[in-house]
């Protein structure tokens, strides 16, 4: 236990609990700590896994773990099975380093921010070689990033499908920030 009731948690731990849960950012997540504008850490807290700057762990190292209520970005949480579930809130951190992606198409983009999922007929663009059940962002054609998904089939399999065929199993979307903008922490 860290300062302030704080878990640390390595980077290799967070990326073993990323591919666990489909997200694959690989060795991608060593520039989330090591950023060029200082570094950062992970910290679990209560239930949620927090990223954020060694600056604001040295600030909430100040504040005893009873009242700490939140700090940092909150990147995941347990579910009540002690799976690691990925939030929404983390998507901005983690979509640059993305080793997949999928693209969907201007129409589909609001069917997936309710909370359907991907179509082949959806589907604008894949990353090659993405394998059946692999963690991937999903971006419009504007290169903006919507959520994230579990890839339903691999991108060979998608080529052969039926257009109405699912290709993307929705996750979390940022449609959630609205929905669920009082219970984010």
């Amino acid at each position: 236990m860290g300062p302030g009731g704080l878990t640390q948690l390595e980077p290799s731990e967070i990326l073993e609990r990323c591919s666990q849960c489909g997200t694959s950012i690989g060795e991608n997540l060593q520039l989330l700590v090591d950023r060029p504008d200082g570094t950062c850490c992970f910290r679990l807290h209560n239930n949620p896994v927090y990223y954020m700057s060694e600056e604001i762990l040295k600030q909430a190292a100040t504040i005893s773990g009873d009242n700490l209520v939140s700090l940092g970005t909150c990147f995941r949480k347990f579910t009540k099975t002690h799976k690691f579930q990925l939030h929404v809130t983390a998507l901005d951190y983690l979509a640059p380093y993305a080793k997949y992606k999928v693209w969907v198409k201007p129409g589909a983009e609001q069917s997936f921010l309710y909370g359907n999922h991907v179509l082949k007929s959806d589907l604008g663009a894949i990353t090659e070689n993405t394998s059946q059940y692999q963690g991937v962002l999903v971006y419009s054609m504007a290169d903006i990033p919507l959520g994230f998904g579990v890839e339903a089939k691999s991108t060979q399999e998608c080529r052969k499908f039926d257009p109405m065929a699912i290709v993307v199993f929705h996750q979390a979307d940022i449609e959630e920030y609205v929905q669920h903008e009082e219970t984010l922490t």
